[in-house]
């Protein structure tokens, strides 16, 4: 984890829970200034989700056994938008690693930090 973020952690039994709010709050205001209904492209809702992510959760769900499924148009639920967040991170980033999350958001799984580093500087500067 870069020594700028720190994050609220919290261990319940040998797991750690990490407070990921104040992390996707940075990226909705990067994304969206706020904007549910915020649409460019296919990138849709306050976290500009596409809907490549919304079939990479449903896949990560339905490997879990999970019955639960999210549809296009929860992009525009930020509650969604958040729980697609954390199923994104709990799949992929399962140290929890702020600068991955963040670069990974925005430049996806394989992102290349030159191309990632000013979203990245813009969302860690809104962590609070």
């Amino acid at each position: 984890m870069s020594p700028l973020i720190t994050l609220a952690r919290a261990t319940a039994g040998q797991e750690t829970v990490i407070d990921w709010n104040p992390v996707m709050d940075a990226i909705i205001q990067v994304e969206s200034e706020g904007n549910a209904r915020a649409v460019k492209g296919n990138s849709c809702g306050a976290m500009q989700i596409t809907p490549v992510l919304v079939r990479d959760c449903n896949r990560i769900l339905r490997s879990r056994g999970s019955k639960r499924r999210f549809t296009l148009a929860d992009r525009f639920s930020i509650d969604k938008s958040r729980a697609m967040f954390l199923v994104i991170q709990s799949y992929y980033n399962p140290t929890n690693n702020v600068e991955h999350a963040i670069r990974s958001w925005n430049g996806g799984q394989h992102y290349d930090c030159s191309s990632t580093q000013r979203y990245y500087d813009k969302v860690r500067r809104l962590i609070r």
